[in-house]
């Protein structure tokens, strides 16, 4: 037997914080060590920080994770272990991603990023070149400050494997798992037994699936020992890496770290018999085919042993049921974790949410709770790190420290209901019963006097006075109203957020949470610099429908039962007066349902869906319900008021992102922001398309009826009179 003790990391690390990632590396390099390991894996480009983006061009981020790895180096953190870690280095005129392998204060071989993820939320190739020779390793002369400290001149630099005395380690660096022809493959075929990937992949809903399958994928039919290695929280943006570091054996997951965590440092470590890959090839007769006309991966040969020979102490990792969260899960997990480590990142002392008492905005409240649920839970399991964080945040004394979420929540969470004369007293006893049960600082004050005085100012200065619509007034005087209530409460949000920490005797300012969803951006259903204007929004790019489906699991799981009733409530923004023949509900302000919405920003962004294809994919999918003009006026109607609303997404709140259909401006859907919305050209195909299907179910109408009529004898009209009376009905 070779037994091989590997350890694989989930770090929460900061773009650009040398310091603090340096600090973590270490400690996941002790832990490893601890555990007898003799192989650690971090994640990509671990030193800086994955988010760093165009501080990647800097040559400041570049010499400066050269001096953590010299410090790394220098120390005997890598004696007795081979470590991995990620790292930009500069070959000649071009800027590589690279996984820099260390050995008992060497570095062993720098192997480059070889497919650059460039989709989505991912622009490697802005920063990074992907390393194309295939044949043969380089020569790559070290730096000359790193040559003189660590007594090496050159080093092996390109696609290639390790040959230890006992068995043989190559990398495959996170996205290079997804590509059509994967390393993994060929390394396998020529010998290398344990595959390294370094990743930096965010949470989506859903996704964990697709990427597990992914691992299992490369092992269970060639054989071998795939270590998974994934950043965990917020580096500074948008997004939140999952973490979820894992080891596959010959398809079988025997480690899985967690996928939501608010651990700095977690390390996932594995006990395995490398000769159960050696068995499973040698039982493979197309393997073994295949191997014998490879083509050759150059390597380097490394004098030095890692495994250990039979032990009957050393009890070896069993495959594991694989752990995956629920979407419900997901949304309370991700963005509660993703928010505590902005919280403490940014020197704020807390959150100020505006609470209508409606699902979003209780969603958000929901997630806030579940945050200070995880802070107490950790805490209590011992967690010194976030300890420290929640003392300093909450302002403990005396060495007090949270061991109730709901008193935390006392400490670090505002609510505030900004009511109007158009405000029921439903949605107000909504959000206080919901913020008594997280435990929040919960306000209620009304705006009318606000918004008199800005229609009092109005008047003044035009002589008239806006009306809304109930009471006979235009169009833009009904939105004008809505929308002077809308800016009001935002900018009664933000001095709040200022001013309310002072009048407690607080220290440092709150920064106020948004509560748009992914919907409703799409459609731009919402007032720019509304109460959708803040610092951030944990819920900006997840659906209505995932939400409302968060809510029935929160109300349980949470522990925050009044979300049952919010749930069942039908959505309404209340800023119109409410009358006995008239309430105003968000789905009939939108002229469509959220249903319609989610199914409009999959075809839009996820399939590449323009407005003619949109019509065409929904004439299928919508045919049996809708006729072929119906379907044709909900995509012009879409597409005109997304189009004339696309300008919101230009100031549109940083937003976790959990969703690929996010409209997100930022840089995960980049588009133009002011369009033609008449579309005419796309909208003028759509309707010769109807014309066309019109003359078709009438022709095809026509042949049927004719054939019905010689068959039973029944003249054309009497068929359609016994039938559904719409000719176009089964389309």
């Amino acid at each position: 037997m070779r037994l091989l003790k590997v350890a694989t990391c989930s770090l929460n690390q900061w773009a650009m914080d040398f310091d603090c990632n340096a600090k973590q590396i270490k400690e996941s390099i002790a832990k490893a060590k601890e555990a007898g390991a003799s192989i650690r894996l971090g994640p990509e480009l671990e030193i800086p920080g994955y988010g760093c983006e165009d501080h990647f061009l800097e040559l400041d981020t570049v010499n400066h994770s050269w001096e953590c790895l010299k410090d790394l180096l220098l120390g005997d953190w890598t004696d007795g272990i081979l470590c991995s870690f990620g790292m930009p280095v500069i070959k000649g005129s071009e800027r590589y991603n690279c996984q820099v392998f260390c050995l008992n204060r060497k570095i062993v071989m720098i192997r480059p990023k070889m497919s650059l993820a460039n989709d989505g939320n991912y622009r490697e190739l802005r920063w990074f070149t992907a390393w194309k020779q295939r044949d043969q390793l380089e020569d790559f002369q070290l730096p000359f400050e790193i040559s003189q400290a660590l007594g090496q001149k050159s080093v092996p630099f390109g696609y290639g494997f390790m040959k230890f005395q006992d068995t043989a380690i190559a990398a495959e660096v996170c996205e290079e798992l997804f590509t059509s022809n994967p390393p993994h493959s060929e390394l396998a075929l020529n010998g290398v037994e344990v595959i390294m990937n370094a990743s930096g992949s965010h949470h989506q809903l859903r996704k964990l699936d697709y990427r597990v399958h992914a691992l299992i994928g490369a092992t269970d039919t060639r054989g071998g020992v795939y270590m998974y290695s994934n950043q965990q929280g917020c580096d500074g943006s948008r997004l939140y890496y999952d973490g979820c570091a894992c080891v596959v054996v010959n398809g079988d997951v025997v480690a899985q770290g967690s996928q939501f965590s608010l651990k700095d440092v977690e390390v996932v470590v594995a006990q395995i018999d490398l000769d159960v890959v050696a068995s499973l090839r040698g039982s493979l007769s197309s393997f073994q085919e295949q191997a014998s006309c490879k083509t050759k991966v150059p390597s380097v040969d490394v004098p030095y042993s890692l495994c250990r020979p039979f032990n009957l102490k050393i009890s070896l990792s069993l495959p594991l049921e694989i752990k995956y969260h629920s979407p419900e899960e997901e949304i309370a997990f991700g963005p509660g974790c993703w928010l505590w480590d902005y919280l403490r990142r940014s020197g704020a002392s807390g959150f100020l949410l505006p609470l209508s008492g409606g699902a979003d905005s209780s969603s958000v409240a929901a997630i806030v709770g579940c945050m200070c649920q995880l802070v107490v839970k950790e805490i209590a399991n011992g967690d010194e790190q976030v300890k420290a964080d929640a003392i300093r945040i909450g302002n403990y004394k005396d060495g007090q420290y949270p061991t109730d979420s709901r008193e935390f929540a006392k400490r670090i969470f505002y609510t505030v209901f900004m009511g109007s004369e158009n405000s029921s007293e439903m949605t107000k006893s909504r959000a206080k019963v919901l913020a008594d049960e997280i435990g929040s600082w919960h306000l209620d004050v009304s705006i009318d006097v606000v918004v008199s005085a800005f229609l009092s100012l109005f008047q003044t200065l035009t002589g008239k006075r806006p009306q809304y619509k109930v009471d006979g007034g235009s169009s833009v005087e009904n939105l004008s109203l809505q929308n002077i209530q809308a800016r009001i409460r935002m900018v009664l949000a933000f001095m709040l957020a200022s001013l309310l920490p002072w009048v407690h005797g607080k220290p440092g300012f709150y920064l106020v949470l948004g509560s748009s969803n992914v919907d409703e951006g799409l459609r731009g259903y919402l007032t720019k610099y509304d109460c959708s204007s803040a610092d951030i929004n944990p819920i900006g790019s997840i659906s209505k429908q995932d939400l409302r489906a968060f809510l029935r699991w929160a109300a349980i799981h949470l522990g925050y039962p009044s979300l049952k009733d919010i749930e069942e409530a039908p959505p309404t923004a209340e800023l119109e007066p409410q009358r006995s023949n008239y309430s105003q509900l968000d789905e009939v302000d939108m002229g469509m349902t959220y249903e319609e919405l989610s199914v409009y920003g999959r075809l839009r962004k996820i399939f590449r869906c323009g407005p003619v294809s949109m019509f065409q994919n929904l004439c299928y999918r919508w045919g049996a319900k809708l006729t072929p003009s119906q379907v044709a006026e909900k995509v012009k109607y879409f597409f005109k008021y997304h189009s004339i609303n696309r300008h919101k997404m230009t100031v549109l709140t940083p937003s976790y992102h959990a969703e690929s259909y996010s409209p997100d401006d930022n840089r995960f859907d980049l588009r133009q922001f002011l369009y033609n919305a008449r579309w005419p050209y796309q909208f003028k195909k759509i309707d010769e398309l109807v014309s066309e299907l019109d003359v078709k179910d009438v022709k095809d109408y026509a042949a049927n009826d004719t054939m019905a009529a010689t068959s039973h004898g029944v003249s054309g009209m009497g068929v359609a009179a016994a039938g559904s009376g719409n000719p176009k009905a089964g389309f």
